[in-house]
């Protein structure tokens, strides 16, 4: 079992995109559709996997492109580590002040830890100055508990 790291920042409006942020039905709607339902469905299909947006659903991140894994540990307390570190690093634009408190912050990467020691993943996400967001993760590979079926992406 190891750990990969992904990190996103980028305008809140674009992360509020849920349609191109989760996988796309397995089944095609049907023929007789309406035509914007099947573009829709379309161009879901072909940028789910290739988008760098965060996918609702914290596996999912193992189905994107290798180029975003941002590290990779084989210990949960070293992956939890990047997470603070990252959130240390972005702290000072966190849009909330009770989000920037470093006592906080550090009972956030204990836990952390402990869920990715146990085969979970971590995902958390903060406002920074309007309209942005920060989207970070680290994801259980080898098998990933929640979808146990992805493949890893550095495999």
């Amino acid at each position: 079992m190891h750990h990969h790291a992904y990190l996103w920042t980028g305008p809140k409006t674009r992360f509020d995109d849920e349609a191109l942020r989760r996988p796309p039905h397995p089944d095609p709607p049907p023929a007789g559709s309406r035509p914007e339902l099947i573009e829709r469905y379309r161009q879901v299909a072909a940028e789910f996997r290739t988008s760098d947006l965060p996918p609702l659903e914290t596996a999912y991140w193992l189905v994107k492109p290798r180029s975003l894994v941002r590290g990779t540990w084989e210990e949960a307390k070293e992956a939890a580590a990047w997470l603070g570190e990252r959130l240390a690093e972005y702290a000072p634009r966190f849009a909330a002040e009770h989000d920037r408190d470093p006592v906080r912050l550090a009972r956030l990467v204990d836990s952390a830890a402990e869920r990715l020691h146990a085969g979970g993943d971590v995902s958390c996400g903060r406002y920074l100055e309007r309209p942005s967001y920060l989207a970070l993760a680290v994801v259980t590979c080898s098998p990933n508990r929640a979808v146990p079926g992805l493949i890893c992406p550095c495999a």
